[in-house]
């Protein structure tokens, strides 16, 4: 099962470049941007092939790659997660709103996403719970959607598309350079470990699936599938997504992968989407057709941000025209 899945999931990166194909990559990047990230490493004892090993996909940003994906298996585990990073020097956030989180629209910024933002598109990837579930308040476009709260897991991003993720309250607050806040259930990682509640009770973590069906009637799983997304100490951000993850396995993941803060985003098969784009020609839209999957497993792709009936929200990362100096 291990190997299978590890095969699907390489397959899907057949026209990426690994870093070891590139002589000593993190010195061919320029100053302007992150240094290239360092391979992960498993938790087993032994590794399947090209387990923790990053690869650059979707289009480069002025020249240079701003997305490598990984797969990792995690502690316990025996199906591969994915795991992408993000240089936020060279890409910018924007969070799209949907009719069924948020809801309470309309909103500038919702899906499809349009041609004059598809020019600049790299990747997106979705949001957290609806609602009345998330424990958690949203803030986009100027208005209060619903009340932020004290304590909740917070991705923030700010006028000039930077990010951040943590406690509202203490990590983060509100200021005259915030745009948008997401907040969804509590922190999954806080100082580079994973959170006491990450450890707790699983219900805690959202309500999942049962192994074969979704029916309120069927038990949820502990294992089942699971997204997140968190910040490294130099300012990469960090996404992960897998099926059969507990909540401390996916802060066990994030960990894995340098976060220092980090969030549980949107779980069970139907929501979890990370997708990048490299259209053929420089300056091309991204599409469905140009978009590859983080993991090939997952139900939803890269033409999920372009319907135009797609319900949740999600985050866009898109090209800079410049990049940031401080982040």
């Amino acid at each position: 099962m291990l190997l299978a899945g590890a095969v699907i999931v390489l397959a899907s990166w057949g026209n990426s470049t690994s870093v070891h194909e590139i002589s000593d990559h993190a010195s061919l990047r320029p100053a302007s941007s992150l240094p290239a990230p360092s391979d992960l490493k498993g938790f087993g004892l032994t590794a399947f092939a090209g387990e923790g090993i990053w690869h650059a996909v979707a289009r480069p940003v002025d020249g240079t790659q701003a997305i490598y994906e990984a797969t990792l298996v995690p502690p316990g585990g025996t199906q591969v997660a994915g795991v992408a990073w993000m240089d936020m020097r060279l890409l910018s956030a924007r969070l799209y709103s949907g009719s069924m989180s948020p809801g309470k629209g309309p909103y500038r910024f919702t899906a499809p996403v349009q041609p004059a933002y598809a020019r600049t598109l790299v990747a997106a990837f979705n949001g957290g719970f609806v609602m009345n579930v998330a424990k958690g308040g949203y803030y986009t476009e100027g208005r209060v959607v619903d009340p932020l709260r004290t304590g909740a897991a917070s991705f923030v991003i700010y006028a000039n598309g930077s990010v951040n993720v943590g406690a509202w309250g203490s990590d983060l607050s509100m200021t005259s350079r915030v745009v948008s806040v997401r907040q969804n259930l509590v922190p999954l990682v806080a100082d580079g470990h994973p959170t006491a509640a990450a450890r707790a009770n699983w219900h805690a973590w959202g309500s999942t699936c049962g192994v074969y069906s979704c029916a309120k009637s069927v038990p949820g799983i502990d294992h089942q599938w699971r997204s997140g997304v968190g910040i490294t100490a130099n300012g990469a951000l960090i996404y992960v997504t897998g099926p059969a993850l507990s909540p401390y396995q996916l802060a066990q993941l994030l960990v894995r992968a340098r976060v220092i803060r980090g969030m549980e985003l949107d779980i069970n098969s139907s929501w979890p989407d990370y997708s990048t784009y490299d259209p053929p020609v420089a300056n091309g839209l991204a599409s469905p057709s140009n978009g590859s999957k983080l993991i090939a497993s997952t139900v939803q792709g890269p033409w999920t941000f372009f319907e135009s009936t797609w319900p949740r929200d999600f985050i866009t990362m898109s090209a800079r025209s410049k990049p940031l100096k401080n982040i």
